[in-house]
């Protein structure tokens, strides 16, 4: 049976199909309005190039930016919140950090653009005590009936239900959720207790807030898709692939879609992983250069990271769900160069995307972006995008980069779009520093992989800024993530609240450790069970989050075999002492530790896709791969004649020197003078300075 990975950025779609015939890849516009009409697009494509019916495709997973964009482009629903009497402004107040701690002028996102405005906030009197849960004031049920006729009265159908220490008990959360179900049958409604179980309640409230904010469109774009695909004559198992790196039904995403909201990026970095694994590289920085931004990773010794809950924010708000460790900034081919008021110039993080993309489109574009000034340089042949289904008009480029850059600046126009490039290098050097050196990994003993549709021409440029010590592209760039797809596992994640001092835990203590255990177990098992996974392919694992007593933030720290006990509990201080060393530097190995929550992560592996081999080079060369020659502007300035390769003629173990490019119709990589590019056993590349 067929599987199909598809991942939906800004400004195109990316598919993979893998079936008995082979793997292929296939690109298409995303179309923007509703992505669901590009994804359905994409799918019948690359099955009529497979040579299979629709009917034949057994699972799709799908990469989505839709939960992104919404938090981005900040046009979520309109939101109402029933909270705690006294703490109707949680959500304002936040942690009263400065993002800039010496301006005057700053911006805190969580007030300038709130989740749920203060007008819709309703508290409502209840009270949980901490640290048992017990009921101090019971819920008025009367005043949460008031909430709903005032949401009601607003037009507002999502709401968001956050008490205090409801993570220690939520019998108030869960009555009043019945109580608005009675009132707003077709409400959308979370609980702050099921989306982040875990203490802050500022960030477990602004959690709730921002998977209503997110969910109806979220929601809706998933089910509209299911419902897309069942029409064409698909009518496999749809996957979503969720921030953590694993994936998870359209059931699960759409109650729960703050679980997706880095769908698009964790697949990247999944298949950069994947790839280091078939370069026989473990240390990889991932560069996913798409159209419209640029998402950037750091995996050291083959392991995908997971960021720490303090860091999570998305869109400045933070989120207490897990997510793949990286970093996005608004760099990609279709980013906007403009000069401002001032007379700067500046790259992005504006993007043209796909409508209108670049000027070359001729989709009425008429601002330059990074992809016109890759044209302007020769990098990119206009008649060979997309393997030449893409035409572009050279002629719109030099005109937009002339008239908009090069003038005003009183530069030649070759200047001018060797400008774009190293501004938007910079900015992407910048952002790569920021996930390696700042947290103490040194570049140097890493590869670079740049992907995504832009990304191989811009490898090299970032290997010489951060000084890693060569460049692996992948076998098919452009389409990474969509390949990410098919090797990621399906995942369920649960939390629970078990606040106990390890080193003074008594009987009693270990037995709440070990019954929210077993709960959390079953809890993931059944959903596992629910998707049709057998026990025997179930992977459930237990993790503590612990803290040195009275620290701000929690750790991941591994639990013993078996039953907790007085006499292996000392797994987990060591587990955690072992994990600040690592982390920080430094750990404190006489300090009480304690534990804070309790996290279940159950998984079920899938079939990875299977990349062939390719036959080994004869050493007759690579003239039959050449396909012509242009001029090709350098980053130094020289612009010398320079060869296009077929890349998908070349066999393993040929070398190609540069200058050249290599074309492919998902990507096109550039080697430039004083480097060689070796492929490598399945296809992919490795670019090497040419050394005396």
């Amino acid at each position: 049976m067929a599987r199909i990975g598809v991942d939906v950025g800004g400004t195109n779609t990316d598919l993979v199909l893998e079936c008995a015939k082979g793997v292929f890849y296939h690109k298409v516009p995303t179309t923007l309005k509703n992505q669901s009409i590009g994804v359905v697009q994409g799918v019948q494509g690359i099955c009529q190039m497979a040579g299979i019916a629709p009917s034949d495709v057994e699972t799709i997973v799908h990469g989505t930016t839709t939960a992104t964009n919404i938090t981005i482009e900040h046009n979520g629903s309109d939101c109402g919140m029933i909270t705690t009497q006294g703490f109707r402004d949680i959500l304002h107040i936040g942690r009263h950090k400065r993002p800039y701690n010496f301006s005057l002028h700053f911006d805190v996102p969580w007030q300038s653009q709130p989740l749920v405005k203060r007008r819709n906030r309703v508290a409502v009197a209840e009270r949980i005590l901490p640290p048992d849960g017990r009921i101090e004031t019971p819920l008025d049920e009367d005043a949460v009936r008031a909430a709903c006729a005032l949401f009601r009265k607003r037009g507002i159908k999502s709401i968001v239900i956050g008490f205090m220490f409801a993570f220690l008990n939520d019998a108030h959360e869960k009555r009043a959720r019945d109580i608005v179900l009675e009132e707003m049958p077709d409400a959308y409604i979370t609980l702050s207790s099921e989306v982040a179980n875990v203490m802050r309640e500022y960030e477990r409230f602004s959690t709730a807030a921002m998977n209503s904010y997110v969910g109806p469109k979220t929601a809706f774009y998933l089910r509209d898709l299911d419902a897309r695909l069942r029409e064409a004559g698909v009518t496999s198992r749809l996957r979503i692939m969720q921030s953590n790196g694993g994936v998870s039904t359209v059931d699960a995403c759409a109650r729960r879609p703050v679980r997706i909201l880095m769908s698009g990026p964790a697949g990247g970095v999944i298949g950069g992983a994947s790839e280091g694994v078939m370069a026989d590289e473990p240390n990889i920085i991932t560069v996913d250069i798409g159209g419209t931004s640029a998402d950037i990773s750091t995996i050291p010794g083959g392991v995908v990271k997971i960021m720490n809950p303090r860091d999570t924010f998305v869109g400045g708000h933070p989120v207490l769900t897990p997510m793949i460790d990286l970093v996005t900034i608004g760099a990609g081919g279709g980013s906007v160069a403009f000069i401002d008021e001032a007379g700067a110039f500046h790259v992005g993080p504006r993007s043209a995307g796909s409508e209108p993309g670049p000027a070359c489109y001729g989709r009425g574009g008429t601002e330059p972006t990074v992809t016109d000034a890759q044209i302007v340089l020769g990098r990119l042949d206009p008649d060979m995008a997309l393997g030449g289904d893409l035409k572009l008009d050279a002629a719109l480029s030099f005109r937009a980069v002339e008239e908009k850059i090069a003038k005003p600046l009183g530069l030649s126009v070759t200047d001018a779009a060797l400008g774009i490039i190293k501004i938007i290098n910079n900015n992407m050097a910048l952002a790569i520093r920021s996930n390696s050196v700042a947290r103490g990994v040194d570049p140097r003993a890493f590869s670079i992989m740049p992907f995504g549709g832009a990304g191989p021409l811009h490898g090299v440029a970032l290997a010489e800024a951060m000084a890693c010590k060569d460049v692996i592209v992948p076998v098919a760039p452009g389409i990474t993530a969509a390949v990410g797809l098919l090797k990621t596992d399906l995942q369920y994640e649960h939390t629970e609240a078990v606040i106990v001092e390890l080193g003074k835990a008594g009987a009693a203590d270990l037995a709440r450790i070990n019954a929210a255990t077993q709960s959390l177990r079953s809890r993931v098992q059944e959903e596992l069970d629910s998707d049709g996974i057998a026990r025997t392919a179930q992977q459930i694992t237990v993790i503590a989050e612990c803290r040195y007593h009275g620290q701000g933030f929690e750790l991941r720290a591994t639990l013993p075999e078996g039953e907790i006990t007085a006499e292996n509990r000392h797994v987990i201080s060591d587990s955690f002492h072992d994990r600040h060393q690592t982390d920080y530097g430094y750990s404190y190995r006489e300090a009480e530790v304690e534990l804070i929550t309790l996290r279940a992560i159950g998984s079920a592996s899938v079939r990875r896709v299977d990349i062939p081999k390719i036959a080994r080079t004869d050493g007759s060369g690579i003239a039959h791969a050449l396909m012509f020659t242009r001029p090709t502007t350098f980053d130094d300035g020289r612009t010398l004649d320079t060869p296009r390769y077929d890349r998908t003629k070349l066999r393993a173990g040929d070398l190609v020197e540069g200058p050249a490019l290599l074309h492919q119709h998902n990507a096109t990589t550039l080697i430039p003078p004083g480097y060689v590019a070796e492929t490598l056993d399945y296809g992919n590349t490795r670019i090497r300075p040419i050394t005396a």
